[in-house]
């Protein structure tokens, strides 16, 4: 089959969708982002710190869902601009701790406005926009665990 109707039509690809809405977001939070000298990855690390800090990088790494190898650069990159402080845990070595200085603890407050501003940008009510991401997020879930499987 071929055209818009056939199994591999690019617009019927619920990955093709995700992976461009997942592009677009990154342009819509770039004009946010920019003025605070940030990136959208280094934004999610700092939301996960922000909610709590002093993480070692494997428990930033479980949440985002991303490795080391991945996450590694974007902290050394958050650390030489004042951000965050990487220190080896006292009680392991082998584990990385990473805390906010006060710049980075200060940056919150300039962030608070984001996700109304991209909110916005969406043209979801918070009641929709609450609903989709729970939809995305149960597939996720469910991505993430058959890829254990």
């Amino acid at each position: 089959m071929t055209g818009k109707t056939g199994a591999l039509a690019l617009d019927n690809q619920l990955c093709f969708a995700l992976y461009s809405a997942s592009h677009a977001f990154g342009r819509a939070y770039r004009r946010f982002l920019d003025p605070l000298g940030l990136t959208y990855p280094q934004y999610v690390v700092l939301l996960v710190l922000w909610e709590q800090d002093d993480l070692t990088v494997k428990e930033i790494g479980d949440r985002l869902f991303l490795d080391s190898g991945t996450l590694t650069p974007l902290l050394k990159r958050l650390e030489a601009a004042g951000h965050v402080r990487r220190a080896r845990d006292r009680k392991d070595e082998r584990q990385v701790r990473i805390c906010l200085t006060e710049t980075g603890r200060a940056l919150r407050e300039k962030a608070e406005a984001i996700p109304k501003n991209v909110g916005c940008v969406l043209g979801l009510s918070l009641d929709e926009a609450r609903a989709l991401t729970a939809q995305v997020a149960k597939l996720r879930g469910r991505l993430h665990d058959s890829a254990k499987s």
